[in-house]
């Protein structure tokens, strides 16, 4: 399959997971979703990454979004890894994570580099909107860890985004002034954005986080 692009639809499967058997859409329901890869179980940089998702599981909650990892190792060898993921890294693994032995899943998703491995999948993360359709997609090699900060601040501007006429700057953070769009007129953007704004440069206008 072709490399999945921004505003494609993330493709249906049904798996098994160390939660049980899903069909992805129906598992998804209206939520956001962050679909992410690691290499191998029992690999030093994936116990940790594993771990840091499921410390801030609640902070994806907050914000109508659900977690779920893949690797193409066996059902049998996720459960046998998770205690020591919970041991090791201070947390309860909570959300579902993928078998895909066959690598179906794996490349359905393309996330199998053959530049990498012709075996395991490298860290790809996916997040997927309530429409099905891919927002963001980011590739790690294996030998850098995921920053999970990244991804919740990440998700914080295309939730944003996704429902005003906003762009988020460089470094962005929830709470932060944001940009308007080039398509809002300056007499549209006076009703728009009640709480006013800064006109730096005629293509430059920031306002204050317009949901908050």
């Amino acid at each position: 399959m072709a490399t999945l692009r921004l505003g494609d639809v993330a493709p249906n499967f049904q798996a098994e997971t160390t939660q049980g058997p899903i069909d992805f859409y129906e598992w998804a329901g209206d939520s956001w979703v962050v679909f992410f890869s690691h290499p191998k179980d029992y690999t030093p940089v994936c116990t940790t990454e594993l771990g840091a998702a499921s410390r801030i599981y609640d902070e994806f909650t907050k914000r109508n979004a659900k977690i779920i990892a893949l690797s193409v190792d066996s059902l049998e060898s996720h459960k046998g890894w998770v205690p020591d993921i919970n041991e090791t890294q201070n947390t309860v693994v909570n959300y579902p994570i993928i078998a895909d032995s066959d690598r179906k899943i794996a490349d359905l998703y393309d996330m199998i580099h053959p530049n990498a491995s012709d075996s395991f999948t490298v860290r790809s993360v996916f997040i997927i909107g309530p429409d099905h359709k891919v927002k963001l997609t980011i590739t790690y090699p294996a030998s850098t860890g995921r920053n999970f900060a990244e991804i919740l601040r990440v998700l914080d501007s295309l939730q944003l985004t996704a429902n005003y006429s906003v762009a988020t700057p460089a470094n962005w953070e929830h709470g932060q002034d944001v940009i308007i769009t080039a398509a809002v007129k300056d007499e549209d953007a006076d009703v728009k954005f009640p709480k006013g704004y800064t006109k730096i440069k005629p293509y430059l206008r920031v306002t204050p986080q317009p949901n908050l």
